[in-house]
């Protein structure tokens, strides 16, 4: 008892002294969450090329292509016994971070990186239109989760270094610092934690520069935009209404897509998507992959509003078909694919209807991949940041945010749940949450929250707030000063509270006092 009590002690003590661990953490979980995404960025690149050698080399000849189908079929099995093997590894990866943090689950960290790598590889060998960043986040994090395991990291950093992590493996897959801590902080913790900032700004730059060593500094896309002029933004807008519906749209039909071919027995679900995949390769094979053919087609041939329309479809149906089957890949850079074919349809329209000048419809596309992105996953800012730091372009900054605003508002309004916590509750189940308690030891774990304007906590005293048996104030952070929490400590909006909570009810605790802080509540 007296151990645990000296433990404690120091956790409380340490916190208050630790912005050079949070950098050496940092540096730590850069270089491990970079190389990671690296090499998996690297299998994917290669992976791709050798299908499209393969549909090169079969094509018109029957007794190969029957081959070919067969042996995607068996690669579909075989990826499906991945997925048996560590259920984790399977789809997006962005929801089982999500969960880690929260609490909810604890993954075995070598087992989803062998998974969901092997996986991963195979799928886009095989076609399937999966991203290579949902699961870069996943790798991210549990190869930090690896580093926290191999050092003894206490719960509260092990938990800072995943989601650290996870912000690291979006900027190594993107080559976007930036938009890795914003994402960390926008989506996964959905509040801004000075500490994780601190270790995350490190580790995003980190995992950048050894993408960089390896792949060039080159930026993902390569538009060439014009600046709207100030009396077109009206049509920004009607760009964001639009936007904002087609994302309430793909989030529902997503969910339904993965709720109705989830019936289908994995390996035979898999075995069709794969099979599947062989034969559009041999008719369509611009949808295939992540979608970076698709974006060298729209920039190179400008094609017709038609076959816009046609291949925005077909790569929306394909998407949905290859996530809902559950192999390892994410849907991240797809939607992006399929906002910048949203945004042409919708220039093409503008310039016939409206007078646009041909010159701005490339201004458009790039917008709208920030639209689509801030509609169906509900982080404007992490969308707004990622689109400029992939296309080099800041002049682009208030068109953006034009854009991914209000395509934010409608959604909201609207009532569409944002796709990443609709996929965290479809894959919590009672039974994982309840093994998920039983596992962890009685360490206790220092959470921060931020206290928003509007709470309902605003202006009242610690002593007449029901924080639960369980959960300590440890201290208060108002601006650069420290308040020692008392009964009497009244809170304001902005303070950033430090709670002690045990590990074996952190999932419990974590969600009743986020909803205890939120203004909505």
């Amino acid at each position: 008892m007296r151990k645990k009590e000296k433990s404690t002690f120091r956790k409380i003590e340490h916190h208050r002294t630790e912005t050079f661990f949070l950098i050496v953490r940092g540096l730590e979980v850069g270089v491990v969450a970079g190389l990671v995404s690296a090499l998996y960025r690297f299998l994917l690149s290669k992976a791709e090329s050798a299908n499209h050698a393969v549909l090169t080399a079969i094509a018109g000849k029957p007794l190969y292509i029957a081959l070919f189908l067969a042996a995607l079929a068996g690669i579909g099995y075989l990826v499906s016994q991945l997925v048996r093997w560590q259920p984790l590894s399977s789809s997006s990866g962005i929801p089982q971070i999500t969960g880690e943090i929260r609490g909810h689950l604890d993954a075995p960290w070598w087992q989803v990186l062998l998974a969901k790598i092997a996986g991963g590889t195979l799928s886009i060998l095989s076609g399937l239109s999966l991203g290579r960043e949902g699961p870069s986040i996943q790798l991210g994090g549990m190869a930090a989760k690896g580093i926290a395991k191999v050092t003894k990291a206490d719960k509260t950093t092990q938990l800072r270094m995943i989601s650290c992590g996870g912000g690291a493996g979006l900027a190594a897959a993107f080559n976007a610092p930036l938009a890795g801590m914003m994402f960390t902080l926008e989506e996964i913790h959905k509040t801004l934690d000075g500490n994780i900032l601190c270790m995350g700004i490190v580790s995003t730059i980190t995992a950048d520069y050894i993408s960089k060593l390896f792949f060039g500094q080159n930026t993902v896309f390569h538009y060439t935009t014009a600046d709207i002029p100030l009396k077109s933004y009206w049509i920004l807008l009607l760009l964001g209404i639009v936007l904002g519906l087609a994302g309430v749209g793909y989030n529902a039909l997503m969910l339904l897509g993965q709720k109705w071919i989830g019936k289908i027995k994995a390996p035979v679900r898999m075995m069709l998507v794969f099979v599947c995949s062989g034969v559009l390769g041999l008719f369509v094979p611009q949808l295939l992959g992540g979608g970076h053919t698709m974006v060298t087609l729209l920039l190179q041939e400008h094609p017709t509003i038609k076959i816009l329309i046609l291949l925005l479809l077909g790569k929306f149906l394909f998407s949905l078909l290859s996530f809902a089957s559950g192999a390892p890949g994410g849907i991240f850079f797809p939607l992006l694919i399929l906002g910048t074919y949203l945004g042409a349809i919708y220039a093409e329209a503008a310039i016939a209807w409206f007078g646009l000048a041909p010159e701005l419809w490339q201004e458009l596309v790039v917008v709208s991949m920030a639209g689509f992105f801030a509609a169906i996953v509900r982080a404007p800012m992490t969308g707004i940041i990622l689109v400029f730091e992939m296309t080099g372009n800041l002049d682009s900054l208030l068109p953006l945010a034009v854009v991914s605003l209000t395509s934010y508002t409608l959604a909201d309004l609207l009532g569409s749940t944002p796709i990443y916590t609709a996929l965290l509750e479809n894959l919590l189940r009672p039974e994982d949450k309840a093994a998920a308690r039983r596992n962890r030891p009685g360490e206790k774990v220092l959470k921060t929250y931020v206290l928003p304007l509007g709470s309902a906590l605003d202006g009242k005293c610690i002593k007449d707030i029901d924080w639960g048996r369980h959960c300590l104030i440890v201290s208060i952070e108002r601006g650069d000063t420290a308040v020692t929490p008392k009964g009497d400590t009244t809170l304001h909006a902005g303070d950033t509270l430090v709670v002690m909570v045990s590990q074996r009810r952190f999932a419990r605790d974590n969600d009743r006092l986020e909803a205890l802080i939120d203004p909505k509540s």
